[in-house]
């Protein structure tokens, strides 16, 4: 199960970004949302220039996956 119900409607890498710090804003901990802020903010400069629409959408996947993890911790 998602940690938000948006999570099958994240196509895009903006869409996931955003996703993602909602995600973040659920944490229960401040020290732990300016942690994963920043996880997050360095994923997407290290992916920024990546341009395979297959590798895109795994990348977003995983993402999901990995936040759904945190979230369920």
């Amino acid at each position: 199960m998602a940690p938000l119900p948006q999570a099958e409607l994240v196509r895009s890498s903006v869409q996931l970004y955003r996703y993602l710090l909602r995600c973040c804003r659920l944490l229960p901990a401040d020290s732990l949302r300016q942690h994963y802020r920043h996880a997050i903010r360095q994923s997407f400069k290290v992916h920024a220039d990546e341009d395979d629409p297959e590798r895109i959408q795994q990348i977003i996947r995983r993402a999901i996956e990995d936040a759904d993890w945190v979230m369920n911790k």
